[in-house]
């Protein structure tokens, strides 16, 4: 490997969903993906994931994994473990203090931490004594009330002596950097990044090539959902009926809704798992005997108990994935007496994510108006993230742009190669977020 590599560089993009490193490959030169081994091998997308485990002989009496190890300790043993996913949609959030994982508590820099290590751990020491690193963040935080000061504590706080230098980034001016190295010649360019949490933006002056600072940022937006948030939508139409959503119970001589928190928290996957304590176990299960359809209440408690969350995640992206491509498709579901087959059209998973992709139609509009330029100035669009692959979120694209102006791809990657690239400038405080 290069001078560069052995100086020290790297990118990261901790996503909600996946986690992908690259180290710089020399000027002129494409990133290195960093390869982390795994259950089946070395691959280059990371998942986002820590499943944790009762072990005597590990210190603290708890064993982690992370990644694709992660989940395959969870499918070895799913009721004995748990199964943690989609973590960084709290940072921003001030109502999440810790998580408690088998009743010890962990704050979110510590679960961030964790992964860190275990993906460092697996990077065959690539990772290792890094002089400096550029970490992605995302132009506007999930959640209702994200707090961005609170997110960069924890942040700084997770990544604290990981390396020597610590900057942050927007992920889709990261994805610029990465796009523009196709680039022969200036253009002003609207990047849309669609992930698991977040939905950004960036308006960019890319300049010629071999100029010094040739991606000028000009304007970002962001809104705080993107893909889970979709198969929230999944879960709240097919799944959470069925657990007792929109139910009554019985209190004293009133009938009463139940609760509509306990069906948020399901629907979340970053907050699923961490039903399984016993407060919430015990609440469920007075509302189960007080429930007028007391089964649903007890399916619900079976999934929770049984440590379905993973395979539940894997059934709504399945269906997700395919109506990416099909008109079509059937969403199947079958652990702890719950039993669901529904045909799903793609208009319908369409009008049930209808106001989620007009929020990030406006976001689009809104990073425009902060950049001071109308579609017409747009010379090219770049797409990247999974859920950028939606037809529907697409189309917020082809609405406004022709075809031949809109590129996408690297959806799982180019975030962190642009991180890379931005890690070999002289100085990439230019560009901090």
């Amino acid at each position: 490997m290069n001078s560069l590599i052995s100086r020290g560089l790297a990118g990261l993009d901790f996503g909600t969903t996946n986690s992908v490193a690259a180290l710089p490959g020399g000027f002129g030169q494409e990133p290195h993906l960093v390869p982390l081994d795994g259950p089946g091998g070395p691959a280059e997308v990371f998942r986002s994931a820590l499943c944790f485990w009762r072990d005597e002989d590990v210190r603290g009496g708890l064993a982690v994994e992370a990644g694709p190890a992660a989940i395959h300790e969870y499918l070895e043993f799913p009721s004995d473990s748990r199964f943690l996913q989609s973590f960084k949609s709290v940072a921003a959030s001030r109502s999440f203090e810790r998580a408690s994982v088998f009743t010890r508590p962990y704050r979110f820099e510590e679960l961030g931490r964790l992964f860190l290590d275990k993906l460092a751990s697996h990077a065959g020491g690539l990772l290792d004594g890094l002089d400096r690193i550029v970490v992605g963040r995302p132009v506007k935080y999930a959640g209702a009330s994200p707090d961005p000061g609170l997110a960069r504590q924890r942040y700084d706080a997770m990544f604290e002596g990981f390396a020597r230098e610590i900057h942050y980034v927007y992920e889709p001016l990261a994805a610029a950097f990465s796009y523009a190295a196709c680039l022969t010649e200036p253009a002003t360019l609207l990047v849309a990044d669609f992930g698991g949490g977040t939905s950004d933006f960036s308006v960019v002056q890319v300049r010629e090539p071999g100029t010094p600072q040739r991606c000028i940022p000009l304007g970002h937006a962001g809104v705080g959902l993107a893909g889970d948030r979709f198969d929230q939508r999944i879960m709240d139409r097919l799944v959470l009926p069925m657990l007792g959503k929109g139910g009554r119970y019985r209190s004293f001589d009133k009938e009463l809704e139940i609760p509509p928190g306990y069906f948020a928290d399901f629907s979340d996957w970053s907050k699923l798992a961490l039903m399984r304590n016993r407060r919430t176990l015990d609440e469920l299960e007075r509302l189960r005997r007080s429930a007028l359809e007391p089964e649903a209440i007890g399916r619900m408690i079976a999934m929770i108990d049984n440590e379905l969350g993973f395979p539940l995640y894997d059934a709504v992206t399945r269906l997700k994935r395919a109506l990416t491509v099909e008109d079509c498709s059937t969403f199947s579901f079958s652990g702890a007496g719950l039993e669901i087959e529904a045909v799903v059209t793609r208009a319908e998973f369409e009008s049930w994510i209808a106001n989620d992709v007009a929020r990030m139609a406006q976001a689009v509009d809104e990073a425009l108006a902060d950049a001071g330029v109308g579609q017409t100035d747009i010379d090219r669009v770049f797409l990247t993230g999974g859920t950028s692959l939606v037809p529907a979120v697409r189309q917020v694209f082809t609405s406004r742009f022709r075809n031949e102006q809109i590129t996408s791809g690297g959806e799982l990657t180019s975030i962190a190669q642009g991180l890379a690239l931005v890690a070999q400038e002289d100085d990439p405080s230019a560009w901090r977020a």
